[in-house]
């Protein structure tokens, strides 16, 4: 096990200072072809039942998101356009909320994400997006409903980062005002943000 899984505690902040504390946190994934990790380098932070570009808009509870009703620091996966994307449950029991990964910065288990991903990429394309990143990595929709707390998926204490710049979320551009809200964070200046 690369680093130690973060505590409960870690995710039990809210949903905006989680999105911008998961910066420089060290995703990691175990699966049986090796271990893979990255350094996550932006996330994009989702306030439930009021923010319209959220899955839990309205309260809506369904199959999919049944894990955000629940405690914070478990797994939601879902797929979108063909791709798996990867979110850190937060917010209360009850109050859905959520913060997507949108890209890592590769650490451990480099060529494992060549692999999955197509030999021909710089190393800056391989996990500059949330489905790049989940494919390079090995994250996949059964992955939903897991803790970040402990093995095969799970979150470790990272890095300093030492700039982060704030901004609009990205594709979501029917919600209304929400789509203005500057609820994505990234580490300033890194190469492995997504486009």
């Amino acid at each position: 096990m690369i680093g130690k899984p973060v505590s409960l505690s870690f995710f039990q902040q809210s949903t905006l200072d989680l999105a911008q504390a998961l910066i420089g946190k060290l995703l990691v994934k175990e699966t049986e072809q090796g271990v893979s990790s990255g350094w996550i380098v932006e996330t994009e932070a989702y306030i439930g039942p009021g923010d319209r570009a959220a899955h839990s808009y309205g309260n809506r509870r369904t199959k999919r998101t049944e894990v955000m009703f629940g405690p914070p620091g478990y797994v939601y996966t879902y797929v979108m356009h063909t791709h798996c994307l990867v979110n850190v449950v937060s917010g209360e029991v009850g109050h859905p909320e959520a913060v997507l990964i949108r890209a890592v910065e590769p650490f451990e288990g480099v060529d494992l994400m060549y692999e999955r991903r197509g030999k021909g990429k710089r190393i800056t394309e391989l996990t500059s997006g949330p489905g790049k990143l989940t494919k390079a990595l090995g994250i996949v929709k059964g992955d939903y409903g897991r803790t970040f707390m402990e093995p095969p998926l799970y979150i470790a204490e990272g890095r300093v980062c030492d700039e982060l710049v704030s901004g609009p979320r990205i594709g979501i551009e029917n919600s209304g005002e929400a789509r203005d809200y500057p609820w994505r964070f990234w580490e300033k200046g890194s190469p492995f943000v997504s486009k």
